[in-house]
């Protein structure tokens, strides 16, 4: 991140950090998208996708931590240890802060897949580690959430990105 931050780029941020708690905290309200232990379908996710894209990875990433720490307003954290949290939240979210590191192939958007991969990754280790699940039973766990997470993604950065390029101005 720039040593100058411009008024616009700390509104930019504030906004992507507000989204990502509001589309949270509707998810929260939804138990049906809701895992009984932890996770659900990673719709405020979309919100640190479109920052990272957006406004870089750096500034994408700082939007991610923040809104990792804004999650202990919008609902519960399911979390025993500091060993899960790091997995299970600040890694695993902050990872898509990365996002525009990644190419983007067409309408393919790399970091997509890469970012909901570290996810994965980190919330079944999480689930071995912290949880004491057998490595089958956290990766089935986690995948109930996280394919769907990754198809959300997949679908609806580009398309959202395709739709806001006339409105944004790319600040990388």
């Amino acid at each position: 991140m720039g040593k100058n931050l411009s008024v616009r780029d700390v509104v930019l941020m504030a906004f992507y950090v507000a989204l990502f708690m509001v589309l949270d905290t509707f998810i929260n309200t939804m138990p049906i998208l809701q895992m009984p232990n932890g996770g659900s379908l990673g719709v405020s996710t979309l919100a640190l996708l479109i920052a990272s894209y957006h406004l870089g990875w750096q500034k994408g990433l700082f939007v991610a931590v923040v809104a990792v720490f804004a999650q202990f307003i919008t609902g519960p954290m399911y979390t025993p240890t500091l060993i899960g949290f790091l997995l299970d939240y600040l890694l695993a979210f902050a990872a898509y802060g990365l996002a525009s590191l990644f190419p983007n192939f067409g309408y393919f958007y790399s970091g997509v897949l890469v970012t909901n991969a570290i996810r994965f990754i980190c919330s079944t280790i999480s689930g071995v580690v912290v949880w004491e699940t057998p490595l089958w039973g956290s990766i089935t766990y986690q995948a109930t959430y996280m394919i769907p997470t990754f198809i959300l993604g997949i679908v609806l950065v580009p398309l959202m990105m395709k739709l806001l390029e006339p409105h944004m101005k790319k600040q990388k």
